[in-house]
């Protein structure tokens, strides 16, 4: 054991003169980071937008948490593929950043008074289904990063640019994509 070590562990209490230390009690150079689920890349219901309170936006929210929970947890993430499917085909045209953008905005300022879980997952899909109302088409991405293994689901616009997103989203390799224009008959 290197002196130096051995003195650290003594003076934490870890090693004893009598003890020889055990491999847990050796500290590691560095922490292994934490897997995230997403919520680490953007701090879904931590940062409060401003703005107008949008109904609509409330309405999409609830959309998506009944399709969440509609019927087994096994099948939710079906239900709402199923669904982001479906209003993805009745769209007419593409949004603008700018209509993309306020859509997500509008979302994310609902999300900050709702009482249940709202993170990326729940966000990017209230803001697909509030813009299909509106027949504009967007893509939504459900992506995966490794080192550690971490998901995350956005929208981005129908030509690949990121809507309301950090640029770590770039880090995302997306496993999923509903909405894309090689997906829809033309």
């Amino acid at each position: 054991m290197p002196p130096l070590l051995a003195a650290q562990l003594l003076r934490t209490g870890a090693l004893s003169p009598t003890r020889r230390p055990a491999p847990w009690d050796v500290p590691l150079s560095a922490p292994a980071p934490a897997a995230s689920w997403g919520g680490a890349e953007h701090p879904a219901g931590l940062a409060r937008e401003t703005g107008p309170f949008s109904a609509t936006a409330a309405a999409a929210l609830a959309t998506t948490w009944s399709i969440e929970r509609a019927g087994g947890r096994k099948w939710a993430m079906n239900r709402l593929i199923v669904a982001l499917r479906a209003s993805s085909s009745a769209t007419c045209r593409p949004a603008s950043p700018a209509e993309a953008s306020q859509a997500v905005l509008a979302v994310r300022r609902s999300a900050w008074h709702a009482p249940v879980r709202t993170a990326c997952l729940e966000e990017s899909a209230a803001a697909t289904f509030l813009l299909a109302t509106r027949r504009l088409s967007v893509v939504w991405c459900h992506g995966i990063a490794a080192d550690p293994v971490r998901l995350h689901a956005w929208v981005q616009t129908v030509d690949g640019g990121l809507v309301a997103e950090p640029p770590s989203t770039l880090a995302y390799t997306p496993a999923l994509t509903i909405g894309a224009r090689h997906q829809h008959r033309l």
